[in-house]
């Protein structure tokens, strides 16, 4: 059943793999959220993933006083942040690092895109016996739903995104994304053949529809038998159009869609910020690209961080103006760092023993950089952590502790984040 997504089961009148179906994932998000306590500072979460692994040290933690074969062709900048600095060319982020937190003691030994992907987009490392949601597959269980949007959103088809043992139910509800410009369609959000929006609002005509279509089937008498709250919000999505709304990002003014740029990763940027406004728990939009074993520094410099610069630090600026930064957290990361040493083809290769993330919102600090490493950037030396730790400390913004726990699809208990411990330090 993994290999289905969340948009699967948003056909109205389309039956579920053995019963599954929206509005079962929309009943589970309700029940997690009757159980969750306390008040978190965050309710949502925007990944902004670099697919192929970014190096993190001509980005986030160079080392200008490194030999040559170390340090690269970029300088540091300062930043709105005293006392720390980052690449040169990220100058719109140098802007709002204030409201930024830099972790640059990040490792793990899993130096391959796979594992490396599955361990950091997961917070747990990988199994053979075990497959580990996705955090946004989290969110979706753990979070309450806000009617008529889908709590877990992809942009683009990311690796890593999958719902693993919470089931098909908690996979995202994808997002395509084609064209030079990124334009956003939400093609599988439609009515059955001959099924109108009229007919949503005839309890009696609907049910007929259900009970055609689940005819086959062995269903409960709640499924069969009429419209429950959870059918009824799972409907609110196809009624509201809020997905629809929130992908248009032409709607926005330009003066906005300016700031974040017309480039893909900007319009998906804006899209993500108009998702969380429309009520999304969580949203993965990212890059590929960043597999950079040779041409490292013309391709950073030309390709890659311009318009990572332009879309993150608008992300983050206009979720402050908007009053929403204070409960989004907004990560940026890869799944792994690139080699300190720069390789004969102008390249650096594949490195998993120090690599850096950029936190910001939901309660994380301003301006605050953890974590250290060595001069050469090889290894962390001050307050080493994992992306156990990073996820456990991000779920904890939202109010669960590593060893909150969640039920698989055949009731086995199963923990958050098995070795996962909260950093603290991050955390206002």
């Amino acid at each position: 059943m993994t290999s289905h997504n969340r948009r699967d089961f948003l056909r109205v009148g389309t039956a579920g793999l053995m019963g599954l179906s929206l509005a079962d994932a929309l009943r589970c998000d309700a029940t997690a959220a009757e159980s969750r306590s306390g008040t978190a500072a965050a309710r949502s979460v925007i990944l902004v993933w670099l697919s192929g692994g970014p190096a993190t040290i001509d980005m986030w933690d160079l080392k200008p006083d490194a030999p040559e074969v170390i340090r690269g062709e970029f300088q540091p900048i300062a930043t709105s942040a005293k006392g720390f600095e980052i690449s040169e060319h990220l100058p719109r982020m140098a802007k709002v690092m204030d409201r930024c937190t830099l972790v640059r003691s990040v490792h793990h030994g899993l130096p391959a895109h796979g594992p490396g992907t599955q361990y950091v987009t997961s917070g747990n490392l990988p199994s053979a016996a075990i497959e580990y949601p996705s955090l946004g597959s989290l969110a979706s269980q753990l979070l309450e739903l806000r009617r008529g949007t889908p709590p877990y959103v992809a942009i683009g088809r990311p690796r890593g995104a999958g719902s693993g043992y919470l089931g098909a139910a908690h996979n995202p509800f994808v997002v395509e994304s084609g064209g030079f410009r990124g334009q956003l369609r939400a093609s599988n959000v439609s009515l059955p053949k001959g099924f109108t929006l009229h007919d949503l609002s005839e309890r009696n005509a609907l049910r007929s529809v259900f009970d055609r279509r689940f005819a086959a089937w062995e269903q409960t008498d709640d499924l069969l038998g009429g419209l429950g709250k959870f059918q009824l919000q799972a409907l609110d999505i196809l009624r509201t159009d809020r997905i629809g709304k929130a992908l248009d990002v032409d709607k926005e003014p330009e003066s906005v869609r300016k700031t974040y740029g017309n480039a893909p990763l900007g319009r998906h940027a804006l899209a993500a910020r108009r998702l969380i406004e429309a009520g999304a728990r969580f949203v993965t939009i990212g890059t590929t690209g960043w597999d950079t074993h040779s041409g490292n520094f013309a391709a950073l410099r030309t390709r890659l961080l311009p318009p990572l610069d332009q879309a993150l630090s608008a992300l983050i600026a206009d979720l402050d103006k908007r009053g929403l930064l204070k409960s989004t957290v907004v990560l940026c990361a890869g799944e792994f760092n690139r080699t300190p040493n720069v390789n004969r083809a102008a390249g650096r290769d594949h490195w998993a023993r120090s690599m850096a993330m950029l936190l910001a919102g939901g309660g994380f600090r301003r301006g605050f950089v953890y974590g250290r490493t060595d001069k050469h950037g090889k290894v962390p030396e001050a307050n080493p952590c994992s992306p156990d730790d990073v996820a456990a400390s991000v779920f904890a913004a939202l109010s669960f502790p590593p060893n909150h726990q969640v039920t698989s699809t055949s009731g086995r208990p199963m923990e958050l984040f098995r070795k996962g411990r909260v950093l603290r330090g991050l955390l206002t």
